[in-house]
């Protein structure tokens, strides 16, 4: 979303258009900038065989899916539902990665008929993973490498207290389960968090990955995981994509060379890829004066994003109704009945009831993070695509909130 001449347009398209049109709430994402940082990666990435496995947890809609494939990413993917919407959206078994967490061995059963690819996260599932399919279905293992990063204690996935991965402490259990069953490891996988702004903590996963590797000579993949870290506001440290694509993929080569042939490299970004595409927009319901703060109340609140208030992160919001109005101070809430702060003491153009304010950086864990608490409904989103805006989903009604509760006599 950007200013020019006056109005705040996405591809040359007003929001207060789109508001009128779509209603508020309402989730518009530009296709333009997920196609753009899809070839970023690519470019930061040229010299390896960089396979982009979009994070689909990010950002489920199956039309963004649609539009991530046509750009040449495949993707990852922690549960089947997810699984079942990308292969909705076209993706092959074989461009699927499965990694789920903690799950019953059903589901990696079910991912194994599906042909899915599977990273396998701890010795229970690895063992059973073992008796039963022995050498006859590849895997790869999730690591964890004990190393905090991340921006928030919640989504560091690769410390020593995580649930996620198997412990590099444990990689003797891990060579005799393998060795036991004969298990088919091609690949090896770690990810350590979200917004990790340095390439050294990159780096030296790696080195622990390559350290690694050579117990298992059959590998097909290296897999990266994510967490690249973008802006929410002026002045974010970010993750230097192209330094990270030039020392990573050098580290990469050099470790082939080593290993004695040329292997895949994965990465699974989804914040990255869809996170600045997203936009949300609210509208002002009230304005509020109180002897100590001026609240403004919009018509949505956590049950439709919910990252301010569980991870306490920054939203950049704008006023797109009065860009040039006189500045003034205001904390801007939800209308759940619970404190749901969008944002504390933020400096926007004067609010006026009935204005629609924008969020920007939008497009990650929200929507895909929503619910119905109190009883609210889900927003609509729109995807544009060659400036044309398309309802990619409609917003929800009454109906969809009670269709599949069943009413008993009592």
């Amino acid at each position: 979303m950007e200013l020019s001449q006056g109005a705040y347009t996405i591809q040359g398209i007003n929001v207060l258009d789109l508001a009128q049109q779509f209603g508020t709430p309402l989730y518009v994402y530009d296709g333009e900038k997920i196609a753009q940082q899809i070839k970023t990666l690519r470019n930061a990435f040229s010299d390896t065989e960089i396979r982009v496995k979009y994070a689909a947890k990010a950002l489920t809609n199956i039309s963004i899916l649609k539009l991530i494939r046509k750009h040449g990413a495949g993707v990852e993917v922690v549960s089947l539902g997810e699984a079942h919407i990308a292969m909705k959206a076209g993706f092959t078994p074989s461009e699927i990665v499965f990694t789920p967490s903690g799950v019953d061995f059903s589901e990696i059963e079910q991912a194994v008929d599906l042909g899915l690819a599977i990273n396998i996260d701890n010795l229970s599932t690895l063992h059973k993973f073992g008796d039963k399919y022995k050498n006859t279905y590849p895997c790869g293992l999730r690591i964890n490498p004990h190393i905090m990063a991340g921006g928030n204690y919640k989504i560091s996935t690769g410390h020593s207290n995580s649930k996620f991965g198997i412990s590099i402490y444990q990689f003797p259990q891990i060579m005799e389960i393998v060795q036991k069953h004969g298990v088919q490891v091609k690949g090896l996988h770690i990810h350590t968090g979200s917004e990790i702004a340095e390439t050294d903590v990159f780096i030296k996963m790696a080195d622990i990955l390559f350290g690694m590797a050579a117990d298992f000579p059959n590998l097909s993949f290296i897999d990266f995981g994510s967490g690249f870290k973008v802006a929410y506001k002026e002045g974010d440290m970010v993750t230097n994509i192209y330094d990270l694509g030039l020392k990573l993929s050098k580290a990469f080569n050099d470790f082939c060379y080593r290993y004695g042939r040329k292997l895949e490299m994965w990465i699974e970004p989804g914040k990255y890829i869809v996170s600045e595409s997203g936009t949300f927009l609210v509208k002002a319901n009230i304005v509020k004066p109180t002897p100590s703060v001026t609240f403004v109340g919009v018509n949505s609140g956590l049950n439709h994003l919910i990252r301010p208030m569980m991870y306490d992160a920054y939203h950049h919001i704008v006023n797109v109704s009065n860009p040039t109005g006189s500045q003034k101070i205001y904390t801007i809430v939800g209308y759940i009945c619970e404190t749901d702060t969008f944002g504390s003491d933020r400096k926007l153009h004067e609010v006026r009831e009935g204005d629609v304010l924008a969020l920007k950086n939008a497009g990650a864990y929200c929507f895909s993070m929503s619910s119905n608490y109190n009883s609210r409904l889900r927003p609509a989103e729109v995807l544009i695509v060659n400036k044309e805006a398309k309802l990619i989903r409609e917003r929800e009604t009454i109906d969809d909130l009670l269709k599949l509760q069943i009413e008993v006599d009592v």
